[in-house]
C-alpha cells in the first residue's frame, strides 16, 4: 500500500506536468489507455474470458469512475496537488452516506461523527481556494470524490457478485477510454510529442502501479490498515508538491486535510 500510495502521487505529478500541452480529456484518455492495452494484452496471454453477466453493473461503475477521473484531472490541473489529492480522498465519507441514502444502511455514531469531521475539513481546506483559486476546481475535486465513493458502491457490488477483480479494472479503462474517444470528437487534439511523451509513460506507469499494488494489498492485508495505509497518498502529494512546485502547506491546510483523513479512517471502520 505504501508504494501504491507512492505511485498515486506521482501519477498526480505526472497529470499536472502533461497539463501544461494536453488537455483534461486527453489525459484521462491515456491513463485509461495505457490501462486497456496492458490488461487486455494480460488476459488474451492468459487466455482469460471477457464475456461477464454483470456488463449492466460494470457499465454505472465505469460511468461514475470516468467522470469522477476527470473531474479529478481538472482539479489536480488547477489545485496545488495535496489539496486536489485530499478533496479526491472524501470518497470513504461519502460512500458511507451513500450506503445509507441507497441502500438504507444504519449509520452508526462513528460514522455521523466522520461525516461531521469531513464536511468541517472540506470548507476549511476549500476556504482560501474559493478566493484564491476559484470556485470550479474546488467543486470539481470534492465533486471527484462523491462520484469515487458512488462508483465504489457498484464496485462493492460486483465483488459480492463474484466478479474477477481484473475484470472490473478492465472494463472501467474500456468504458473510460470509450468515453474519451467520443469526447474527443467534440475537442482538438494535441499531439504527442518529445516533450510530453516522458509525462503520459510516466502517467500510465504510475498508474498501473498503483492499482496493481493496492489490489494486491486489499488481498492480502489487513483492510482496514490497509484503507488507513492509502491517506499516505496524500503526505506524498504535499511533498511532491512542495518540491517542485514550492507548494508549501501551512497550519490551516494541513489541520484541513488531517480533518479529512481522520473522516476517512472513521468512515472505513464501520
Amino acid at each position: 500500500m505504501v508504494l501504491a500510495a507512492a505511485s498515486f502521487g506521482a501519477m498526480g505529478v505526472f497529470v499536472k506536468l502533461a497539463a501544461a500541452t494536453l488537455g483534461t480529456v486527453e489525459l484521462v484518455f491515456w491513463r485509461t489507455a495505457f490501462a486497456v492495452l496492458v490488461l487486455g494484452s494480460v488476459a488474451l496471454l492468459r487466455r482469460q474470458r471477457f464475456a461477464t453477466p454483470l456488463l449492466g453493473q460494470h457499465l454505472k461503475r465505469g460511468t461514475l469512475g470516468y467522470v469522477s477521473l476527470l473531474c479529478y484531472f481538472y482539479a489536480i490541473s488547477h489545485l496545488p496537488l495535496a489539496t486536489a489529492v485530499t478533496l479526491n480522498y472524501t470518497s470513504p465519507m461519502f460512500l458511507a452516506l451513500l450506503s445509507v441514502l441507497l441502500l438504507g444502511e444504519r449509520l452508526p455514531r462513528s460514522g455521523a461523527l466522520a461525516m461531521m469531521l469531513g464536511f468541517a475539513g472540506v470548507v476549511w481546506l476549500l476556504r482560501p481556494t474559493w478566493h484564491e483559486l476559484g470556485w470550479l476546481s474546488g467543486v470539481l475535486g470534492l465533486l471527484s470524490g462523491l462520484l469515487a465513493g458512488w462508483s465504489y458502491l457498484h464496485v462493492r457490488e460486483l465483488g459480492q457478485a463474484g466478479e474477477a477483480e481484473w475484470r472490473t479494472v478492465f472494463y472501467f479503462a474500456l468504458i473510460s477510454t470509450l468515453g474519451g474517444l467520443l469526447l474527443m470528437q467534440f475537442q482538438t487534439w494535441h499531439p504527442l510529442t518529445a516533450a510530453n511523451v516522458p509525462w503520459v509513460l510516466g502517467l500510465g506507469v504510475s498508474a498501473m502501479v498503483a492499482q496493481l499494488a493496492m489490489t494486491r494489498a486489499y488481498k492480502v492485508g489487513r483492510k482496514l490498515l490497509v484503507a488507513n495505509l492509502s491517506y499516505l497518498t496524500v503526505a506524498f502529494s504535499a511533498l511532491f508538491g512542495a518540491l517542485l512546485w514550492q507548494h508549501w502547506l501551512g497550519w490551516q491546510e494541513l489541520a484541513a486535510m488531517s480533518l479529512i483523513i481522520l473522516s476517512g479512517i472513521l468512515a472505513s471502520r464501520r
